[in-house]
């Protein structure tokens, strides 16, 4: 028994990245994933922790996205040798996960480490993070291993549970119930959390208890469109573009969103819709992270496990190739005609796809499917903003492909999923708000005061929230 619990977030605190919060019960101290920051907050990541590293008991891990993990190893590196808990897709997803991050950050630093070496200032480059030792030696740490709906004892007044967030494969939202003062206080951090409806997954699960509640916010301001009138609008303009000729482009993120594009055009492919064509799965990262998702069957929804058990394969059909070598990926650039290219980054930032936009944007026969959210100053938001030329590798390259946006495959809960998940919660008395932009955090904040009886409040970064 505790006489209270403190909770202090050190990231995904009026910003959407670098989740990380830390929860002192009595003398153990437990972390609540440990991600990078992104974007315009990318600067802290090369900052204090907000913390001693030595000091952390357990690192408990919601899901493997970098904003979620991508610290981790940097958290090994400065001293934590305590024990990660997540879920083994979790696990799974967050070595291959970190590896790529820790390849990017070292082409990233040689580039830029030239480019400063011959202006004189080598000095101005910060080195990576860390490589990729430090990934494998972090990754030594992932000895707690759980099951949704096992509850785990760390100790005689700390149990823990993992629930379904319906995120993306394995992604959890934990439940923490503490005995404070001889009263038993549940304490829920949500992660990050996905849709009633999911192509593959199962769908995030409601639960009834929880006393005091930290929820994402990252889109608490907006509503989806349906997942059926998304695929609806994903598949006409598949089979719109076809007609034209060309090459259809799609700028896929490697982890859960190639997988439900390649599902859509397998179903697509199973009903005769599809026009005969090669798809390209052009990611090793997306490759490595489909064949994870083949492995936990068990956490898909009912349909698709059902495919599987028929014998068939979610992902893989006669049109589908994947493309792991440089090599290969130069040769789909030789085809002008029939083919569906999935290539990485999301954003087109980096990666193969900026070399398939290259070869595809200027042709006014080839498409551009956008699948995700497009951030600011990025290459994939300069397109869907209507710019006439885009900047491709030092060339000006005229966009003059079919521009498709599709916004309805988020794996985030909108607005109302967040609150009717919130209203699940019968005993619930606090509700804090982290993970989102300040302004949708006050809109939410607004929501959840006009439609819930219960108090919230917007966390500040390092704000210390005591819990009796």
């Amino acid at each position: 028994m505790v006489d209270k619990v403190v909770v202090r977030s050190f990231g995904a605190a009026q910003t959407v990245t670098g989740s990380c919060h830390l929860v002192q019960v009595g003398g153990l101290k437990v972390l609540v994933d440990c991600g990078m920051f992104q974007g315009h907050d990318e600067h802290h990541n090369y900052e204090d922790f907000g913390f001693d590293p030595r000091d952390i008991d357990y690192l408990i891990v919601t899901h493997s996205h970098i904003d979620h993990i991508g610290r981790i190893p940097l958290l090994v590196k400065r001293g934590f040798r305590g024990k990660i808990i997540s879920t083994a897709p979790t696990r799974n997803i967050a070595r291959i996960m970190l590896l790529d991050a820790a390849k990017v950050m070292e082409e990233e630093y040689r580039v830029l480490y030239r480019k400063a070496l011959r202006r004189g200032h080598p000095e101005d480059v910060k080195p990576p993070l860390y490589d990729e030792d430090d990934v494998y030696e972090a990754m030594e740490h992932f000895r707690i291993i759980l099951d949704y709906h096992q509850p785990y004892q760390l100790t005689d007044y700390l149990r823990i549970t993992f629930k379904n967030a319906g995120h993306i494969l394995g992604a959890a939202y934990v439940e923490m119930d503490v005995n404070i003062n001889g009263r038993n206080r549940k304490i829920v951090f949500s992660g990050d959390l996905g849709m009633k409806e999911r192509l593959i997954i199962k769908p995030l699960e409601f639960s009834r208890s929880g006393n005091v509640i930290f929820t994402e916010s990252t889109y608490g301001n907006r509503l989806h469109k349906s997942l059926k009138e998304t695929i609806r609008e994903f598949k006409e303009a598949v089979i719109k573009s076809f007609e034209d000729g060309g090459n259809i482009v799609i700028p896929t993120f490697a982890l859960e969103r190639a997988q439900e594009i390649l599902y859509v055009l397998r179903h697509m492919y199973d009903r005769g819709e599809l026009p005969k064509c090669k798809v390209f799965l052009d990611s090793p990262l997306a490759i490595s992270a489909t064949k994870i998702f083949l492995q936990f069957p068990e956490y898909f929804n009912d349909a698709t496990r059902k495919m599987v058990q028929e014998g068939k394969n979610p992902f893989i059909f006669p049109y589908v190739h994947f493309t792991t070598t440089v090599e290969e990926s130069k040769t789909i650039n030789a085809i002008d005609t029939g083919a569906i290219i999935l290539a990485g980054s999301g954003m087109c930032t980096g990666g193969r796809i900026k070399h398939h936009l290259k070869h595809n944007l200027w042709r006014p026969e080839s498409s551009v499917i956008f699948v995700g959210y497009q951030a600011k100053g990025t290459l994939g938001r300069q397109i869907i903003d209507g710019a006439k030329t885009v900047r491709i590798y030092g060339e000006e390259i005229a966009v003059k492909a079919k521009i498709y946006t599709i916004n309805g495959f988020s794996s985030h809960a909108d607005q109302s999923v967040l609150l009717e998940w919130l209203r699940s919660f019968e005993d619930k008395e606090t509700v804090y708000i982290v993970h989102g932009e300040p302004e949708i955090m006050e809109v939410f904040r607004d929501k959840i005061n006009g439609e819930l009886s219960v108090k919230s409040h917007i966390v500040e970064k390092g704000e210390a929230i005591y819990i009796t």
